[in-house]
């Protein structure tokens, strides 16, 4: 009976330690609400997996059931909590903001990342970045990933527009020639329509030459 609580207890604890994200205005880590169910579930169904399985088995059947119940508890939410907890990892310092609304992630990536002012050709540092990036795609296969290009508003509207689906399609290539399945990747171009910053200066035109990311829960 001691071991069994030992194990729900190691169960818990890994699931707690793994998906605590960072609060972007404390920097302190913290549990989502869907993290929080994920544990829950987690830890009921470890003490499943350890009543259903022999005794030699129990710590197998205890990290089984934890995974089975963790999936059940957090849902969608806690599938795409774990996924940004990873990506922050692999972003860190690479320039790349990580940001989340709802269900969907958006992976930030500035344009001194990705392509030089009016080239179309990634960067070594952008393949790096994305190498980062389909790590993590490829652990978590049911997202998608929408590519999307931005642009400020330095020449013509029909220049940019087809500048920023350009370097959304080379990005989205990029990503697909890494194994990624075509099937969980499209690209689109916004030009120069939704500016994050101000274009009447040099640092708010370099904000909104951009292209982003988005990854969404397939179903």
């Amino acid at each position: 009976m001691q071991n069994k609580y030992k194990v729900l207890f190691v169960s818990g604890a890994i699931l707690l330690s793994g998906c605590q994200l960072p609060n972007p205005y404390t920097g302190e880590a913290e549990n989502s609400k869907a993290t929080n169910g994920a544990i829950i579930g987690a830890i009921g169904g470890a003490a499943i997996g350890v009543a259903s399985s022999s005794k030699k088995d129990r710590g197998k059947g205890a990290l089984i059931g934890a995974a089975s119940g963790a999936a059940v508890g957090g849902g969608i939410g806690y599938y795409m909590d774990v996924q940004e907890s990873k990506l922050r990892q692999q972003l860190k310092s690479t320039g790349v903001s990580v940001t989340r609304n709802g269900d969907n992630i958006i992976l930030n990536m500035p344009n001194d990342v990705t392509f030089d002012v009016d080239q179309t050709v990634l960067s070594e540092r952008a393949k790096s970045v994305l190498n980062s990036v389909v790590l993590v795609a490829k652990e978590y296969d049911k997202t998608r990933l929408n590519v999307i290009g931005h642009t400020d508003s330095s020449g013509s509207d029909s220049y940019n527009l087809r500048l920023s689906q350009v370097r959304a399609s080379e990005v989205a290539q990029y990503i697909t020639s890494q194994k990624v399945s075509g099937g969980r990747v499209s690209s689109t171009g916004m030009g120069e329509s939704q500016p994050i910053a101000s274009n009447a200066d040099a640092a708010g035109r370099a904000q909104n030459r951009r292209v982003e990311i988005m990854l969404t829960p397939i179903g």
